[in-house]
């Protein structure tokens, strides 16, 4: 029987609980939810799974060492006696990735060169050559945690953050996280038995994250590399059994739209969908949505813009568009919007049938469901209470 390891999943903040279910469902033994991330345990077979398969997932690490810390002596003290042959040779390259929270500890950069050099110092001393450091592509992506004076260094198994899946092609201004999109999907409750349009779809991510979902895609088959290929007990064999494993592909049945009025904007989205070879799964229109022809029963998730680059009066009128659309045009949908921009938000002028808060990058955000309806509010509320 496969020996359980203890892992670390990292996500953006406010998807943990959702990443902690779908761990449990690609075969996690346990799960503990802590901030941004969530604790699993299981074996290899799962570490594979969780990199082909999450959708929720930025990094997924495997700690292997945990000591205290209060100064630079005692943090490259205990690097430097651990084994590191076990996970690096000196043909081997490799980088350090530090994330800092500690009174003792103030430059995220002084800690990772100090670590960096507690492992060159070793293998030199015990072999006379060391390993190179690569920043850029390295064998092994080695991260180091400080949360006050406990230090905790872990080796990256990903090789580089999950959300880059792989399908990103051309530039596009501010693109949304393929893991935020994901997420936004998973909240909304879609699974594919309803019309999904993104209205405001920019370079089509949130569209693309619906149909892999809808589709039975994992998201990780699209990278190139992962950090474990590069570890000394990859199992490639395994690795190929697990992604065979994962490949349920299912037809889509509904149409899944992605529109926007910048043709700039759906150029880039098109590129990408057709290098994922979604474009039977994926529609691309040009279109302003405040003069959409409009439809009933569809899910509609959309991520406008909150103000950054937009007049307070121009946020105004488009928010308040955007709600005059979804009740005129759309009854009997589910729309979600994203935005960081409270005000804007107020400007839609529907009722909010819930809401929860997630980070887009530093922006605190608020994800808004809005269920629209024909008729009046009292006559939809009556209907919703005897169902």
């Amino acid at each position: 029987m496969e020996r359980a390891e203890k892992f670390h999943a990292k996500t953006l903040k406010g998807l943990e609980p959702l990443l902690a279910e779908e761990l449990l469902s690609l075969g996690a033994e346990r799960t503990e939810v802590v901030n941004r991330g969530v604790t699993f345990y299981g074996g290899r077979a799962l570490l594979y799974r969780i990199n082909l398969g999450s959708r929720l997932a930025l990094r997924v690490l495997l700690p292997v060492l945990n000591f205290q810390a209060t100064d630079s002596h005692a943090l490259y003290r205990q690097v430097k006696r651990f084994d590191w042959s076990r996970y690096l040779d000196n043909r081997m390259t490799f980088s350090i990735d530090p994330v800092v929270h500690s009174p003792y500890f103030s430059n995220s950069q002084f800690v990772a060169q100090k670590v960096k050099d507690a492992i060159a110092d070793r293998f030199r001393e015990l072999t006379s050559l060391r390993p190179s450091v690569n920043r850029e592509d390295p064998d092994l992506l080695i991260n180091v945690h400080i949360s006050g004076k406990w230090v905790t260094v872990s080796l990256d198994s990903s090789g580089g953050s999950l959300h880059r899946r792989g399908y990103r092609s051309g530039h596009f201004e501010a693109p949304l996280n393929e893991v935020l999109a994901a997420g936004m999907v998973m909240i909304s409750g879609w699974d594919g038995s309803t019309p999904f349009l993104d209205p405001m779809c920019g370079s089509g991510t949130l569209a693309i994250e619906a149909a892999l979902m809808a589709g039975g895609i994992p998201p990780g088959i699209f990278r190139k590399q992962f950090g474990f290929e590069n570890w000394k007990d990859f199992d490639r064999e395994l690795m190929e059994h697990v992604a065979h494993g994962l490949s349920a592909e299912k037809e889509v049945n509904v149409p899944i739209v992605a529109r926007d009025k910048d043709p700039a904007a759906l150029q880039v989205a098109r590129q990408q969908v057709k290098h994922l070879d979604l474009e039977h799964v994926i529609s691309l229109e040009q279109g302003d949505f405040l003069d959409a022809k409009g439809d009933e029963g569809l899910t509609l998730i959309m991520n406008p813009p909150y103000g950054e680059r937009l007049k307070h009066e121009d946020l105004d009128s488009l928010y308040g568009g955007i709600g005059s659309t979804l009740k005129h045009k759309f009854p009997g949908s589910s729309a979600w919007i994203l935005s960081s921009s409270k005000k804007a938000l107020g400007r839609v002028g529907l009722k909010p049938a819930s809401k929860r808060i997630l980070f887009n990058g530093v922006l605190e955000c608020t994800y808004v469901n809005y269920l629209t309806f024909k008729g009046n509010w009292k006559d939809f509320k009556a209907g919703n209470q005897e169902e």
